[in-house]
């Protein structure tokens, strides 16, 4: 598209790592975009912001971050795979931002290209109201133009020379020229009167009528060619301007009112206030940070300021700019409906609005699929871990649909992402961008420990070395609390056997010494310790000394109590096409996990299950290879639970090693 409209010189192309969307060193090398790419150009007339996604699963942040800011959505369908999984989930995101869609049915020449069985998936699989606006002339290596089935023409070769439907064809086009008539004339009365009195309908009123049906989301026009090849292309640009909206003919854009707090209209006017969306921030080493935005009202300035809506608080604009890939043009403005790139922002992040501090709108952020693949993180040197802490929320700036945290229990850092790829080209940004070597491993099990029966421990803390000596003596009494219970210390001593001033530090022996267990040497929990006796010395008794006692009483109760390893158990939420059902369900049968619920309708099933995370540290994996891709899930932390005993001496012998 940006070769044929005159946007490029030279036809970059995704093997030899020359295409003009996939610039990124890591995207050269893999063949696949993982960045969204901003790529305007104009065709007759009309300027177009082609904004290029990720096909790849595990980058659907990305592709939300563009569905967000969009008038309308291209589908690009392989002519020999037919419609995938990832296509499946394209649909279904671009139904719920309720964008208007063209279809492309690309690759018409590779071995196997079938446009007919193809579209015959896209109807069966996406909507029946997927119909074609082109019929390919020839097929693979035969594969040579197409056929307009508005003007009934066909456009053969790359230069897309006019020349009559070839006689072949002539039947099946018309049969499907008349399918699309019929479609598209039910939006409008006085064309569907004169279709059934059988009148002419010229071609303007049929364009019209796609253009109305396919905004009104009646219509999903397909259109057929071979990118390599250039054949279609032309085709599918007019198609983009006269099927999809421009700023103006798209549904109400719908800001909150800071103010009033009330929903309220934008209008797409230069006149009107400014208001804009930032949709995508990307780290820079070099240049800083750079802030991509969508100009939904009025004009954005360079070197001026504007309101941040949600950080209530100025933004001091430079200079800004359009980007061609990577390639940057500064402009002076950014006019309404355009998008535009500013570097160095200070405050601003993803999903911000930037608006005009006298009229303040904030627009409904961007809704990122959820981190469900944890990995701890580790720099390799001590000079990597100084600088892991700055790079980390720079990568998570620029990429929201990842999260970073601290485990306090296992003392890791952990960053989740949204598979297993995302983490590893995350890995690789961090080392390629910012020099920072870091290595990814499953994370540890934050397991506990407690006890199961009451017990009484005494500890006699007595040394003599010359001069003063150290004397501490307590008796605690352990109880087990039920799950959740946390942990108790309580005083019961009666007629002054432990003056007053030594009980907390008998209480901080205590609380330092359950950090770690007497099994494998988790934090303990769950357990109420009372202090109900013991002894003092007048001279040799310390602080120091009956924290000591406190300590070692607790670890000698502990071991008597019959210890147990407790482990976290999560809540799953899992949501499968309903074939899957049978196979999720035994999967977590074999991951000790039990299903509590399920609730199918429209061909869907959300099942609600409980197992230990222990068994869901590759869970995003799994569940994507047993659902071909099509499986999501939800999980959040909600007990502890025993361990069973079986896996107790190997969970010890792992800690130990």
């Amino acid at each position: 598209m940006l070769f044929t409209s005159g946007a490029i010189q030279r036809l970059g192309s995704v093997e030899d790592g020359t295409a003009t969307s996939d610039y990124d060193p890591l995207e050269v090398e893999r063949h696949m975009g993982i960045n969204l790419s901003l790529l305007p150009f104009e065709w007759q007339g009309v300027k177009l912001n082609l904004i290029d996604t990720p096909g790849y699963a595990d980058f659907t942040g990305e592709v939300r971050s563009g569905l967000r800011v969009t008038e309308g959505a291209i589908i690009v369908i392989c002519a020999a795979s037919g419609v995938e999984v990832g296509t499946e989930q394209m649909w279904s995101d671009a139904e719920k931002a309720n964008l208007p869609r063209l279809i492309f049915v690309n690759k018409m020449d590779r071995d196997n290209a079938d446009f007919f069985s193809t579209l015959e998936g896209i109807k069966a699989k996406l909507s029946p109201k997927c119909l074609p606006l082109q019929l390919p002339v020839g097929s693979q290596s035969d594969f040579q133009g197409i056929v307009d089935l508005v003007t009934m023409k066909a456009y053969i070769g790359a230069t897309s020379q006019e020349t009559e439907v070839p006689s072949t064809l002539q039947e099946q086009a018309e049969a499907s020229r008349e399918k699309l008539v019929e479609a598209v004339v039910e939006i409008d009365d006085e064309l569907i009167n004169k279709y059934l009195e059988g009148e002419p309908i010229n071609n303007e009123e049929i364009f019209a009528a796609i253009k109305k049906s396919t905004l009104a989301g009646k219509l999903v026009p397909v259109f057929v060619g071979s990118a390599l090849q250039s054949i279609g292309t032309q085709q599918l640009l007019n198609g983009i301007c006269y099927c999809l909206p421009s700023p103006e003919e798209k549904d109400a854009f719908v800001a909150k009112n800071v103010s009033t707090g009330d929903q309220e209209e934008i209008d797409p006017t230069s006149e009107s206030p400014l208001s804009s969306l930032v949709f995508k921030t990307s780290a820079d080493p070099y240049v800083g940070k750079i802030s991509y935005f969508r100009v939904y009202s009025g004009i954005i300035s360079s070197n001026s300021q504007v309101w941040n809506a949600n950080k209530n608080s100025v933004e001091r604009i430079g200079q800004l700019f359009t980007m061609l890939g990577k390639n940057q043009q500064p402009v002076p403005q950014v006019a309404t409906g355009d998008i535009g790139a500013v570097a160095r922002l200070s405050l601003t992040t993803t999903g911000d609005t930037l608006c005009a501090r006298e009229h303040l709108v904030v627009f409904p952020g961007i809704e990122f699929p959820k981190a469900n693949f944890s990995m701890s993180i580790q720099p390799q040197t001590k000079s990597d871990l100084d600088k892991m802490s700055t790079v980390l929320p720079r990568i998570c700036e620029e990429d929201p649909s990842l999260q970073t945290r601290r485990e306090v229990d296992t003392n890791e850092f952990i960053i989740s992402g949204v598979g297993d790829s995302h983490l590893e080209i995350v890995r690789e940004k961090i080392r390629r961008k910012f020099g920072v070597e870091v290595k990814l491993d499953l994370p540890k099990i934050p397991y506990k420990e407690t006890i199961t029966m009451s017990t009484k421990a005494e500890y006699k803390h007595k040394k003599q070395t010359g001069g003063h000596g150290q004397y501490g003596h307590v008796r605690l009494e352990l109880e087990p609390l039920s799950r959740g219970g946390g942990f108790e210390f309580a005083k019961k001593i009666v007629g002054g056997a432990i003056p007053q001033n030594y009980i907390p530090s008998v209480e901080k022996g205590v609380n330092e010494a359950k950090h770690e267990g007497d099994l494998a040497g988790y934090p303990v929990v769950d357990v109420k310790v009372t202090l109900y006796d013991g002894s003092f010395h007048a001279v040799d008794s310390s602080d120091i000394a009956f924290k000591i006692s406190g300590a070692q009483a607790l670890k000698k109760g502990l071991s008597q109590g019959q210890p147990v390893l407790l482990e976290p158990i999560m809540n799953l939420t899992i949501t499968v096409p309903e074939m899957y059902t049978g196979d999720i369900a035994s999967d977590l049968n074999t991951k000790r996990g039990r299903v509590l619920g399920m609730s199918p309708g429209d061909g869907i099933n959300v099942i609600e299950a409980q197992a230990p995370y222990a068994e869901l540290l590759r869970y995003a994996i799994d569940l994507k290879s047993m659902t071909q891709g099509r499986g999501s899930f939800a999980m959040e932390f909600d007990h502890y639970e025993e361990v069973p005993a079986h896996l107790n001496q190997k969970i010890i012998a792992d800690k130990e090693k």
